[in-house]
């Protein structure tokens, strides 16, 4: 009986890729908590890496913004401050808005289509899970993500689109912090049509003021769900300077 030779270990910039990967859709998925410690001999025994691509892999998420940089401590989650949220809120406006104008202008039948069939797809899916409560939808925040990138998918501008793409992670990253915010008294469906049929109407006025209200209108919720969170946690804020004074006092 013969057996395949064994796969070669994984060099340390392949290991820095994946672990890079999956350390950052927990950092956005909410998975590790803003301002939480990044201990890189603990990081190692959950994803399996060794230290020098974990180290790679924080150093790239700390240029991303993802986390933060401790002088001679290591690396933490970046905190979810809800005044940078606003300031990320106005810069997808901004961003999406300009990229759904271009998308407008250059769009073709296949384009209309898809921003179309991505609209309608959306329209069908339910935001919770659940009718007692709201759980989110996981499939519902797949096709939100793919409405949204139809909307700007034909803007000739490859940077300015990469740009919105990690203005939505971020964004996305806040309100999984938020525990699913609800928007209560909020038909998020019918913004997303009137979106949509603004677009395919090539009213592009329209179209961006429509999706300028509609991105500041879920950052408003979210931003007020961002400050009850942070109120709710004053011990761990306070535990965070003691044990930064301490550590001040000690070096």
């Amino acid at each position: 009986m013969s057996f395949a030779p064994a796969s070669p270990p994984a060099s340390p910039d392949t290991q820095a890729t994946a672990v890079h990967r999956r350390l950052r859709s927990d950092i956005l998925e909410g998975r590790l908590a803003p301002g939480q410690r990044l201990k890189v001999q603990e990081l190692a025994a959950s994803y399996g890496a060794g230290p020098a691509p974990l180290r790679e892999a924080l150093a790239q998420l700390a240029a991303e913004g993802l986390a933060r940089r401790i002088e001679q401590r290591g690396f933490r989650v970046a905190d979810a401050d809800p005044a940078g949220f606003a300031g990320l809120i106005r810069s997808r406006c901004l961003a999406e808005s300009m990229a759904l104008r271009e998308s407008i202008a250059l769009g073709d039948a296949a384009w209309e289509d898809s921003v179309a069939a991505a609209e309608r797809r959306l329209a069908r899916l339910p935001r919770s899970i659940e009718t007692a409560r709201f759980v989110s939808n996981p499939a519902w925040e797949v096709a939100h993500r793919a409405f949204h990138h139809a909307l700007i998918a034909a803007c000739a501008a490859p940077p300015l689109l990469a740009f919105c793409d990690r203005l939505r992670e971020e964004a996305d990253r806040y309100r999984a912090l938020a525990n699913a915010v609800a928007y209560p008294g909020r038909d998020v469906a019918a913004e997303h049509a009137a979106i949509a049929e603004a677009a395919l109407d090539r009213d592009a006025d329209r179209a961006a003021a429509l999706l300028s209200t509609h991105l500041a209108a879920t950052g408003e919720f979210v931003r007020v769900a961002l400050e009850k969170r942070q109120a709710r946690q004053p011990a761990s804020r306070g535990g965070r300077r003691a044990e930064a004074e301490a550590a001040g006092a000690a070096s």
